[in-house]
């Protein structure tokens, strides 16, 4: 039987493959009999599966994190792919697979885009605002390099906070070429440090997975957390108080409404651009995360983070 990846499933398929289990939970049915229902993913994207009428012995065997193999039925329920799973072991040595294999992760290698990161820094005339840009970027390097930039939606993947990091800068770099009044040093300093805090935000092991929020990410969120962050090092270095001021402006107001966070809308254009950058670079990667695997001229299904639109899959591509 031949393997097959996530993003190859279609409806009616009897399939095998290599997963690994993303979450799991022992449920019960309508009949009171229990059974696993699992997240699975590979490097192509995620299933529901369900185990049914499972044992004790399999509740005990398959936990969160292990690589596994499987075989069964993909069938559509409440217009959403699932994998009714037949046979299920556990991958082993001479199966010969490598587990960061079978996570979602940003196309670029982390060490590169993190490089590309500090040449942008480089370009910070502003001695205040690199000192403070390189001193966070430095002592969240770590986490950094797997991070997602969260947990369900836009750049959900391995090293993609600092994917998106990237792109974002690159993007501001473009339109600042447009829009020449805009002080590059605030624009780039606050798309490097708009989401850095989700580091500490929530809680991700190195394959970029996120197991839950951590109390002071819950109690207070990203953007606190980041205006904290510059608040402590501008005090440390001695950096200029409307300099520190500026920058924890874009990274307050980078949500735009307060019902997402932001309890202030932009009143800098780097703050509004900045925005911006943010929604275009998140509707983009969840767009184009949509149409993988779709065929031309079919619609994805209902995208929740995209106000529940469809995503069009049309073959008039570039060039």
């Amino acid at each position: 039987m031949e393997i097959k990846k996530i993003i190859e499933f279609q409806n009616g398929d009897y399939i095998e493959g290599f997963f690994l289990i993303k979450s799991v939970e022992v449920k019960t049915s309508s009949n009171n009999k229990n059974y696993m229902d699992f997240t699975l993913i590979d490097n192509t994207g995620e299933i529901n599966a369900k185990l049914w009428e499972c044992t004790k012995e399999d509740e005990e065997k398959y936990l969160q994190y292990q690589l596994i193999k499987v075989r069964g039925n993909v069938i559509e329920w409440q217009g959403r792919l699932q994998l009714k799973i037949v046979k299920i072991r556990h991958a082993t040595k001479e199966d010969n697979l490598n587990i960061e294999d079978y996570v979602l992760c940003a196309p670029q290698n982390p060490q590169y885009m993190f490089d590309e990161v500090v040449k942008y820094i480089e370009k910070i005339e502003n001695q205040d605002i690199k000192k403070i840009v390189e001193s966070i970027i430095y002592e969240s390097k770590d986490k950094l390099l797997f991070y997602p930039a969260a947990k369900t939606n836009h750049h959900a993947v391995r090293s993609g906070l600092l994917y998106h990091i990237l792109t974002m800068l690159k993007s501001a770099e473009k339109l600042s070429e447009v829009y020449t009044h805009l002080n590059t040093d605030l624009l780039f300093a606050g798309v490097i440090l708009h989401d850095i805090a989700k580091v500490d935000e929530m809680e991700a092991n190195k394959l970029g997975i996120v197991s839950d929020y951590s109390s002071e990410g819950q109690l207070l969120g990203h953007i606190i957390q980041g205006i904290k962050k510059i608040d402590r090092v501008a005090t440390k270095i001695g950096a200029d108080e409307e300099i520190s001021m500026l920058l924890q402006h874009m990274v307050l107001s980078h949500h735009y409404e307060p019902e997402f966070g932001s309890p202030k809308r932009p009143m800098i254009p780097e703050a509004e651009l900045l925005h911006y950058l943010d929604i275009i670079d998140a509707r983009m990667f969840d767009m184009q995360k949509a149409i993988e695997g779709i065929n031309f001229g079919d619609f994805s299904d209902k995208i929740w983070i995209l106000h529940n639109r469809k995503v069009y899959n049309s073959n008039l591509k570039k060039g």
